[in-house]
């Protein structure tokens, strides 16, 4: 399972302080079958602890996931800055879903190498950057 989160994504992460191992922590209850929201079309909500707190009072994040191969942080939010997606923001994440959960490995490389993505660390060890 490779796991990526895009620019935006890597920015509200870094301000938030959300760990890798928090973001690898949600991929793997998904893979588990612990989904805390399955909004359809490859686009999940999942709940991710935070540095010093936990899951129910950390973010909700958007992940674009396909079962043991790929997820992508693309959105996150606060409980409190907000309560929920907006129907056509759902829609949207549902388009892109389409898209980049069909990116071959060598779109995903460029797609790195011109820093759009990021892949998120296994092991402690930097994968890409």
């Amino acid at each position: 399972m490779r796991i990526f989160k895009n620019g935006w994504f890597a920015r509200f992460a870094h301000r938030a302080k959300i760990s890798h191992e928090a973001l690898q922590e949600a991929v793997q209850r998904a893979e588990n079958g612990q989904i805390d929201a399955d909004l359809g079309g490859g686009v999940l909500k999942q709940r991710v602890a935070c540095h010093g707190r936990g899951k129910s009072k950390g973010y909700r994040t958007i992940i674009l996931y396909r079962e043991g191969d790929k997820a992508f942080f693309v959105y996150g939010f606060s409980k409190g800055d907000r309560a929920n997606l907006r129907e056509d923001e759902e829609k949207q994440f549902k388009k892109m879903a389409t898209y980049v959960l069909a990116l071959p490995d060598s779109r995903l490389r460029m797609l790195i190498a011109n820093g759009q993505i990021e892949e998120v660390e296994r092991d402690g060890k930097e994968v890409s950057k």
